[in-house]
């Protein structure tokens, strides 16, 4: 079944075309596994991960922020980037800390997703992290965002999803596998 699952490609050639603040894009010669010669353009980017934080009491950190992608402010689940040396754990707490003043108690890695793997090379780690609501330090931003975050009952972000008022790929992921696999 699937003879050629999770083989790589030869990549022939690789040519940057553009290189931004957040990613760059390489143009690719490609041999597929089953022989195909193809050229593809790949959105490089780093490692992200997405936090799915819960109280003892099933309360969620909700964040909402301005996003570019699709020129409003989301609700979603807190979320960055991987920093070189750091581990996705580490990440994941400290992006926390640092968005929304909540310290992790417990922090451990759900699943890996790909976001858009025809384009872009991104991953995002679901990370599940326990937390006591009591327990909150000062936040700090980086310099170009400002989220807000309130806790939200499971149950109402459960139902926002299914109205489509929660929509990011990585939440609809991070409750769906969580309350599949670990509920």
């Amino acid at each position: 079944m699937f003879k050629t699952w999770h083989h790589p490609g030869k990549v022939f050639d690789r040519k940057n075309v553009y290189t931004g603040r957040v990613f760059s894009v390489d143009q690719l010669h490609i041999q597929t596994p089953d022989g195909l010669k193809i050229e593809r353009d790949l959105i490089k980017t780093d490692p992200t991960i997405t936090i799915l934080a819960i109280s003892p009491d099933d309360q969620v950190v909700m964040s909402s922020e301005y996003r570019a992608g699709v020129n409003s402010d989301s609700v979603s689940l807190p979320a960055g980037i991987v920093n070189p040396g750091e581990t996705s754990e580490q990440a994941a707490a400290r992006e926390l800390r640092e968005e929304t003043g909540y310290v992790a108690k417990s922090v451990t890695k759900m699943t890996r997703i790909t976001s858009s793997e025809g384009f872009m090379d991104q991953f995002a780690d679901l990370m599940l992290i326990q937390f006591d609501p009591s327990e909150r330090v000062e936040r700090h931003f980086d310099k170009d965002e400002f989220v807000n975050s309130e806790l939200v009952p499971l149950q109402q972000v459960v139902d926002w999803i299914h109205e489509g008022k929660v929509n990011t790929a990585q939440a609809v992921s991070s409750v769906g596998y969580y309350t599949m696999f670990l509920k």
